[in-house]
């Protein structure tokens, strides 16, 4: 069984129950279970069906999405929750919440909204806030709690759990908090006596590793981009370790043992001579199943063992991953990103997804209050300073979906144009 206390289910606003409901006895879910359909029934949830994972919504005939990849985080991270005896809710939950931070154009997106704005962005960060504020659930006396999430949920949902600036002034590249909301973070990491992530968010990150590896190099076949004939190609494998250990950390003699290892397995050799037909597409399938099988059954075995006869959960233990199994999860990662981002033409994409962000947030400052949503209008104009504003104005970009942000992006063409 797994460990929490009463602490851990406590939320940040009381609520009252259910007006509405007939039958309140039929209701046996948990404090953990509402969260994960709080979250999975969120609009900021549902967004992410418009966001770029590795290539464009819009790229295939099945194209996997922010939201797809969260759907899947979130069934891997489940199942090694269940197998480590941890809540499976939060574990879920977590795997569901992991990217709903994310603005148009993913990691891309990130990286030119925390370039034009003087707040900064984070998309691990903006997660806490829609978690916490802006997504409207639970509303009292005027003020959002957002979700209104227990704290072992919130707690699930940061894998960075720090704020932007340390105490001492350094500024932390990753993090799970902005600094304005660091009292909340502090309420969520009460009782840690550390700087660790709970266990189900490191179940989350490790999930998040799983399905990008796996998955996207599943993506990566199907669309023509990679061919798994490189781990037979001694010397582009070795090119790909030496990125590949610059990109993700580890050594390039550990990503070429992981190589070789790959390239024993049957399932490989198949996935290697993709070519459309049937079988190859249901071989593909048993590749996926295996690999994330593998990965799962691995890092339950091996936290296991290293915490015998131990409830684990939240504040109780730590995932142990294997270092071969880590390896190989960093180069099949290294395999899905580095031959679908050194693309020239996605290169060229990304350039021009970065310019409509800009020119986007230049229109909504610049015709703020009026040009954003009603929603975000009234925190604009309960906003005390500028640096409140911007944020506004950066919680209204990141909130978009890409169709969306192009539109606007047109619109602010069109009227800057207009005006000469």
């Amino acid at each position: 069984m797994y460990r929490y206390s009463p602490d851990d289910a406590q939320r940040l606003a009381s609520e009252q129950p259910k007006g509405a409901q007939i039958a309140p006895a039929t209701d046996t879910r948990g404090a953990f279970g509402r969260d994960r359909a709080r979250v999975l029934h969120s609009a900021a949830l549902r967004r992410l069906a418009d966001k770029t994972q590795v290539v464009r919504p819009q790229d295939g005939d099945t194209p996997r999405t922010r939201l797809t990849h969260s759907l899947e985080v979130a069934q891997i991270a489940r199942g090694i929750g269940e197998g480590l005896g941890l809540d499976p809710d939060l574990c879920e939950l977590a795997g569901l919440s992991h990217d709903i931070g994310h603005p148009p154009y993913g990691h891309n997106g990130e990286r030119a909204l925390d370039a034009v704005s003087g707040c900064g962005f984070e998309g691990n960060a903006q997660t806490l806030r829609i978690l916490t504020r802006l997504e409207p659930k639970v509303l009292i006396d005027d003020h959002s709690f957002g979700l209104n999430l227990t704290r072992a949920a919130l707690d699930a949902a940061c894998k960075y759990p720090r704020t932007r600036t340390n105490p001492d002034g350094s500024v932390n590249k990753k993090y799970s908090a902005y600094d304005e909301d660091a009292e909340l973070l502090a309420w969520i990491r009460r009782g840690h006596d550390d700087a660790r992530p709970p266990i189900e968010a490191q179940v989350m990150d490790f999930a998040d590793d799983i399905a990008y590896s796996v998955h996207d190099v599943e993506d990566g076949i199907i669309s023509g981009r990679i061919s798994l004939r490189v781990l037979w190609d001694l010397v582009e494998l070795a090119a790909l370790a030496e990125k590949g250990a610059a990109a993700f950390g580890g050594t390039i003699e550990s990503l070429l043992d992981a190589a070789n290892e790959l390239r024993s397995m049957r399932s490989i050799g198949a996935a290697s001579e993709f070519n459309y037909t049937l079988a190859s597409w249901a071989q593909l399938k048993q590749l996926t199943s295996e690999l994330v099988g593998r990965y799962v059954g691995a890092v339950v075995e091996a936290t296991r063992t290293a915490h015998p006869d131990q409830e684990l959960g939240r504040m109780h233990g730590d995932l142990i991953i294997p270092a071969d199994i880590e390896a190989e999860v960093r180069l099949l990662k290294t395999i899905a990103v580095l031959y679908v981002m050194d693309l020239p033409n996605h290169i060229a994409r990304q350039d021009r997804q970065r310019e409509r962000i800009y020119r986007v947030y230049d229109y909504l400052v610049a015709g703020a209050p009026g040009t954003l949503d009603t929603i975000f209008q009234q925190w604009w104009i309960a906003a005390e300073t500028d640096r409140e504003r911007e944020r506004v104005i950066v919680d209204q970009i990141a909130s978009m979906t890409e169709s969306r942000l192009e539109r606007a992006a047109k619109k602010a063409a069109g009227l800057s144009g207009f005006l000469g």
